[in-house]
């Protein structure tokens, strides 16, 4: 008579304490390509479910702003290009800090509710 029950491909170990631990993956090991993809989507992960940090906002600001002093000194004219290019870009900083922190914050807490909600 043929068998009914598929057989277990890996084999399982039992304790002494009567517990059973199956053993990891005993496949092929990945490739460099599948492994740096495994090791992209879990960095991605641990990054998305990460709470926002006001360092994070700064350093992104700073470099927001830092991009405007740029862009003014190549575009403004007149004699005094510096002191307005970095007026600007302090009021940008002042501007781009909490409203990158927040915007942040209220994207982590969707994430946060999609999740919660998918499970």
């Amino acid at each position: 008579m043929a068998q009914t029950r598929r057989k277990r491909r890996t084999k399982h170990r039992g304790t002494p304490a009567g517990t059973i631990e199956a053993r990891g993956r005993t496949g092929r090991p990945l490739s460099p390509e599948e492994r740096k993809r495994q090791d992209r989507a879990a960095a991605r992960e641990r990054r998305l479910n990460s709470p926002p940090t006001w360092k994070s906002s700064i350093t992104r600001a700073s470099i927001a702003a830092v991009l405007v002093f740029v862009f003014l000194l190549l575009t403004a004219k007149g004699a005094n290009k510096v002191p307005l290019a970095i007026a600007f870009s302090v009021f940008a900083l002042v501007i781009y800090v909490p409203a990158g922190y927040y915007l942040e914050l209220a994207l982590y807490r969707r994430r946060q509710r999609r999740k919660a909600a998918g499970r």
